[in-house]
């Protein structure tokens, strides 16, 4: 079985800073993909970023100079640094990885860390 643990949500002032981390266990044979995702209330998940095994990064606009996304494939995690963090960053921040398992390959999510940033 695969498992996507995520860590690092809170609750920070506009302009403050917090690192998000997501680490994958489990019968993992190779991971591709994995990226940050989010999703408002009353809005749809919507990607922030994601970086490839090769460490290709991807942004959306809304975040390109104040995110930067990076990963340890040592240890099957991906990080999220935010910094200048807006009030619209507020939102449940949900990791995706592309896994090759022995048990099932496929897109797994974990379970969503909470970001709230106050104005």
């Amino acid at each position: 079985q695969v498992q996507l643990e995520e860590s690092g949500g809170g609750l920070v002032q506009a302009g403050g800073s917090l690192r998000l981390s997501c680490a994958a266990s489990g019968s993992i044979f190779r991971i591709n993909t994995m990226g940050w995702y989010r999703q408002a209330p009353g809005n749809e998940r919507e990607l922030v970023a994601d970086i490839t095994s090769g460490g290709s990064t991807n942004y959306a606009d809304s975040v390109k100079g104040r995110v930067t996304i990076s990963r340890d494939n040592a240890k099957n995690t991906v990080y999220l640094q935010m910094n200048s963090l807006k009030p619209e960053d507020t939102g449940v921040y949900y990791c995706n990885a592309d896994i090759i398992s022995s048990w099932a390959s496929g897109h797994y999510w974990g379970q969503g860390t909470q970001v709230t940033v106050s104005s």
